[in-house]
């Protein structure tokens, strides 16, 4: 058995950028939150996505829970959320006693199917806001969502955690909405070991949000709170790590581009392999390689075949409306998202991993279809 594949693990730069920036906390003691590293990766960051301003937090989730703030989200209001996605999507509605309503995908895009949200507004016409997720780096298509969202005068908030540094129509996913979310997880493109990042051309509100972010701590002598605060904001320590790493994001989408490449050419045309979509309007950072299998090998089949060669995979996400806790709120689809879950499998997309790992995963699932 060979050494452990990852699906995808951390991957720092080869010329040690992030160890630099890390140095400097330190050197300058400033290693608690805030400092010049929290400062400069968010000017960074939005400079790169091309948004006015971004607020550097503990995770993704905080940045989407912020957003729904920034939003006037509230108790009993409806929010309209994808139900293909990882529960960090949907958690933060309740964080806000807010009430979550899933939007199944469509298999052009494996995101929120605008016709499909359209009817949600349909069944549920006040709604506060719409969160969009930008599946495994593919976009959604945002065109049409916000078309549907304006007519319908809501907040846009794009959970952009798996997309970082991917474009719809040549402008970076995240910065279509109100508020755009990224994450720096250690499964993510970049990583920050943990973090996230809110982003907006609304100065006014990410200033507001790292208030809040910093426990809402008011501008006095004596610690004095009028609303209520959240330990949110990022570490300089792990700050400098995302700038380090923001410098490589470009080098790790090319990677990821060439995984997804390998295993289309080499598993494409087995007999019902079907790989995530990738439309014309486009660019995806391929941050996990996805397909479906649409024959009598399922996905458990290749899953255990692979973990039997110390190479790690994953299922596609579960549906929230088919989780225990999410199931008693409201859907609308027409079963898209749960014909993905059963059929989908993502494949290892560490940037780290080798031709010869690619090869032994690749001969692995063929011999699924060889037997």
């Amino acid at each position: 058995m060979g050494e452990r594949v990852f699906l995808s693990s951390p991957h720092m730069s080869d010329e040690g950028y992030e160890r630099q920036y890390v140095q400097e906390a330190f050197d300058t003691n400033w290693i608690a939150p805030l400092g010049n590293n929290v400062n400069q990766f968010e000017i960074e960051l939005a400079e790169k996505v091309g948004s006015k301003a971004a607020a550097a937090l503990s995770s993704g989730t905080a940045a989407i829970h912020l957003a729904l703030k920034a939003a006037n989200v509230e108790k009993g209001d409806i929010v309209f959320c994808p139900t293909l996605t990882f529960s960090a999507t949907a958690n933060p509605i309740i964080y806000q006693n807010a009430t979550p309503v899933f939007i199944d995908s469509n298999y052009e895009t494996w995101n929120m199917c605008p016709e499909a949200l359209e009817e949600a507004f349909e069944k549920y016409p006040e709604v506060k806001a719409v969160i969009v997720v930008h599946l495994y780096g593919l976009s959604a298509n945002m065109d049409k969502i916000m078309s549907v969202c304006n007519n319908h005068d809501v907040v846009v908030i794009e959970d952009a955690a798996e997309s970082l540094g991917g474009y719809y129509k040549g402008q970076h996913t995240g910065t279509f909405g109100d508020y755009g979310v990224f994450s720096f997880n250690g499964n993510k493109i970049i990583t920050t070991s943990g973090g996230g990042m809110l982003v907006s051309n609304n100065e006014e509100m990410i200033k507001k949000s790292r208030f809040w972010a910093t426990q809402s701590r008011d501008q006095a002598r004596h610690y004095q709170h009028s609303e209520l605060g959240f330990n949110y904001r990022m570490s300089n320590v792990v700050a400098g790590i995302g700038r380090g790493q923001l410098k490589v994001l470009d080098e790790r989408v090319e990677k990821k581009k060439y995984i997804f490449d390998f295993y289309k050419k080499e598993l494409g045309d087995l007999e019902g392999v079907d790989f995530m979509p990738i439309n014309e309007w486009d660019e995806p950072n391929y941050w996990l390689s996805s397909l479906t299998l649409k024959s009598e090998v399922r996905p458990i089949d290749v899953m255990n075949a692979l973990e039997e060669e110390n190479i790690e995979s994953r299922p596609v996400w579960k549906p929230m409306h088919m989780q225990p806790y999410f199931e008693e709120y409201g859907y609308v689809g027409t079963g898209v998202s749960e014909d993905l879950f059963q059929n989908g499998i993502c494949l290892p997309s560490d940037t780290k991993i080798s031709e010869e790992d690619l090869n032994r995963v690749v001969k692995t699932v063929k011999g699924l279809w060889a037997e």
